[in-house]
């Protein structure tokens, strides 16, 4: 097929020449050092102030998405979820309909909290294919990332939604806050998530070799490893009364307990806003009710926090070329470039696009959403583009380019024991399709 072949040699190519996020972070740091110095004209040294003023602007926005990262790997870790991940993949009676549920699931799990979808789908390749040794396991692993590749930004957990809805969000001062009513919630992105949902679900259908032939399966040894890496393990026996404190299920209840007490509380009371701070609060109130004991709620933590050390490490760095973007004025510099290029009537469409294109080169809708919000939000205001499109816009565009990007794949991939290269096929006519819809959205109707 012509398309795998492109596709193949674009993930060659970006293997060969795209470092990895944290040197993209460290490079496009020293471009806004020379955007700030020979663009905005302004000198090194008040640019390096720039910089270091700006460098911990995003410690809050951090905290929250390492929170969202942990607090979903946390809850998809217990044995408890593990037990109805397990039972959920009882339901496919044959080998295809397995990669259709898996691909449900996948967009399901993504659509209500990303961090969830993300472990939980790799959790379910194994289940797949340990009940389905026949499955072909290139289109399950395929189906299992369309959560993350195409609608966890449109969904609950969506980082730029979320954040413009939160209190104190860093671009609050320009822009206020925009509540999830006129960005989540709206007809058009509830619409636009349901089109893209039954898009890919039918694609999957189809994806399926009609020529047994054709079906890829996994090795006796491979299905062997899954069923060792899924055993539940028994819970240790308490001999101190310490040990019977670490191993009690009593803490967690309380605690997990307490959680949803504010939570039913605060909705009781009409007070109660999601925001990503309440989102993490309701997540880690569901963790600590499905983990049997304070130790083992402690060791799925250690295991999950693998997944952050990258938001860590980079939110600072964004931070930084926030503070020489805004006090350079590269934002307004920017954003008349946008206002050349675009009316009101496009410019969604273009931000969906530039959105999804430097998405590709940076893979992070959460610190990517630092460097571009300044500029884009700027050229909205000129354009009389409402704030709350232009989210929408920036969120699907930036997850639309991360079904050819094998970075938020590499959980599965690292699970299924698969290489990106041998999904990437199926990947690239999802992201056809997906880009499709979204242009024709973005153009069209929004």
């Amino acid at each position: 097929m012509i398309l795998q072949r492109i596709a193949l040699r674009l993930t060659r190519w970006s293997e060969r020449f795209v470092p990895s996020a944290f040197s993209i972070a460290c490079l496009l740091t020293l471009a806004t050092f020379l955007f700030g110095v020979f663009l905005a004209r302004k000198s090194f040294f008040q640019c390096v102030g720039y910089w270091g003023d700006g460098f911990w602007t995003l410690l809050d926005f951090g905290m929250q998405m390492c929170l969202v990262m942990m607090t979903g790997a946390i809850l998809a870790g217990a044995p408890l979820f593990k037990r109805i991940l397990d039972a959920f993949t009882s339901l496919a009676k044959t080998p295809k309909s397995a990669v259709l549920w898996m691909a449900f699931a996948s967009l399901a799990l993504a659509w209500l909290h990303w961090g969830l979808g993300l472990v939980a789908s790799a959790i379910l390749v194994r289940g797949f294919a340990r009940r389905h040794p026949g499955v072909d396991f290139r289109v399950l692993t395929a189906a299992a990332y369309f959560g993350m590749g195409a609608i966890w930004h449109a969904g609950l957990s969506g980082s730029a939604p979320l954040l413009v809805a939160t209190p104190n969000h860093f671009m609050e001062a320009q822009i206020g806050l925009i509540p999830l009513t006129q960005t989540l919630f709206t007809p058009f992105n509830l619409g636009l998530s349901a089109v893209t949902v039954l898009a890919l679900l039918l694609l999957a259908r189809w994806y399926y070799p009609s020529n047994p032939k054709d079906v890829w399966t996994v090795s006796p040894e491979v299905l062997k490893n899954f069923e060792e890496s899924d055993a539940v393990h028994q819970k240790p026996q308490a001999r101190t009364w310490a040990e019977k404190v670490e191993h009690t299920y009593v803490l967690n209840f309380l605690l997990g307990a307490l959680g949803l007490l504010w939570a039913f509380q605060t909705l009781r009371s009409g007070n109660f806003h999601l925001t990503l701070n309440t989102l993490n609060f309701l997540f880690l109130s569901l963790a600590f009710l499905a983990h049997p004991s304070p130790a083992a709620f402690v060791k799925a933590g250690e295991e999950a926090v693998t997944f952050v050390h990258g938001v860590i490490l980079q939110f600072p760095l964004y931070a930084g070329m926030y503070g020489i973007i805004k006090g350079s004025g590269l934002d307004q510099i920017i954003a008349e470039g946008f206002i050349g290029l675009a009316d009101s009537r496009n410019f969604p469409f273009i931000i969906y696009w530039y959105s999804g294109i430097l998405n590709y080169f940076v893979p992070s809708g959460g610190s990517k959403w630092a460097i571009e919000a300044p500029y884009i939000l700027e050229a909205a205001k000129v354009l009389h583009v409402p704030y709350s499109k232009v989210v929408l816009a920036y969120a699907w565009g930036d997850m639309v380019t991360d079904m050819i990007q094998p970075f938020w794949c590499i959980p599965i991939l690292t699970v299924a024991r698969i290489e990106f290269k041998e999904i990437l096929g199926y990947c690239a006519i999802a992201f056809l399709v997906c880009s499709l819809i979204g242009s024709l959205a973005f153009l069209l109707i929004l």
